[in-house]
């Protein structure tokens, strides 16, 4: 008779530590896509959308708002990449174009992707891309340069105390791997 109790424990306490373990495994797996969200969602740690936004069709003319432009390049990217204008001085609102140029150094053909951030980290939220190089992948074969647009404006509803936004690139090389290449 206390056999079967103690065999009952036993057997419960089994199947609640392998519910524990699948909904351990199911949280883990699940944490990177979830952050990614949340991220996007609050702006937290200056990560912007990657979905094209629709223009804005109100402009606050009194307020100024300095965006910095500022590029990275990932160790191992053999390519030169940089913003055509570093700082500029815009309406919320109004929408502007800013080039960035791209040439691949190597003899080879490489895709680059790029990876933008705003800081403050608050601010993210209020950058909209209206077209972005960053949407897409970028191939450059061996030598090539290109222009790469960004159309933005900034939200009219960004907080008073933000006066400067700083949207930083960096570029990863995004050449897939060669057993991708071959199926």
């Amino acid at each position: 008779m206390a056999d079967n109790g103690q065999d009952k424990g036993k057997k419960k306490s089994l199947l609640t530590l392998i519910v524990l373990s699948l909904g351990m495994f199911g949280f883990a797996f699940a944490l990177v896509p979830l952050y990614d969200v949340f991220c996007e969602v609050t702006g937290i740690n200056g990560k912007t959308s990657n979905q094209a936004a629709i223009a804005s069709q109100q402009v606050d003319e009194k307020r100024n708002i300095t965006v910095e432009f500022v590029a990275y390049i990932n160790p191992g990217m053999a390519w030169q990449f940089e913003p055509e204008v570093t700082r500029m001085v815009v309406h919320p609102g109004e929408t502007h174009k800013v080039l960035f140029a791209a040439k691949n150094l190597t003899k080879h053909a490489t895709v680059g992707q790029a990876v933008p951030s705003v800081s403050p980290g608050q601010g993210a939220q209020y950058f909209n891309k209206i077209e972005c190089f960053c949407f897409n992948r970028q191939p450059l074969a061996a030598g090539a340069s290109a222009e790469l647009p960004l159309l933005f404006y900034i939200d009219p509803e960004l907080p008073e105390d933000i006066n400067t936004l700083t949207l930083a690139y960096t570029l990863f090389n995004a050449q897939p791997e060669p057993a991708a290449q071959t199926q």
